[in-house]
């Protein structure tokens, strides 16, 4: 068992409850986890024996080209996405920040954390 992470991955997108949201766009932060037994990849050095971190990214990028009104729609439809394409995942934690949301006020990010299964922390 491990764990392969992917932090900091930044995005421009157009995500947000609100019309100007999906106008103006806005930048989000993605960071990942996921535990996984890669223990075949650490004897045989192939990737077919891993999780492919391309491929992970450009799940995450496909999803963050997509307009949705709610982080926590977005962060369970990228869950579902790696369940799908990386099987042997056995937890996922996944946090989606958006930077300088409009709240009518200053706010550096709001954020949402999401855990697969639920009771993973």
């Amino acid at each position: 068992m491990g764990k392969v992470t992917l932090e900091g991955i930044e995005f421009h997108a157009y995500h947000g409850a609100y019309p100007e949201e999906s106008i103006l766009g806005n930048r989000f932060r993605v960071d990942l986890e996921l535990d996984t037994d890669f223990k075949t990849a650490m004897e045989s050095d192939s990737l077919k024996d891993t999780v492919d971190y391309a491929k992970l990214y450009q799940l995450i990028k496909s999803r963050m080209d997509v307009k949705v009104k709610l982080l926590e729609h977005l962060g369970h439809l990228i869950v579902q996405d790696i369940i799908v394409a990386f099987p042997e995942t056995e937890k996922v934690k996944i946090t989606l920040k958006k930077h300088h949301p409009a709240l009518g006020g200053l706010v550096k990010y709001s954020a949402v954390t999401i855990f697969y299964p639920e009771d993973y922390q």
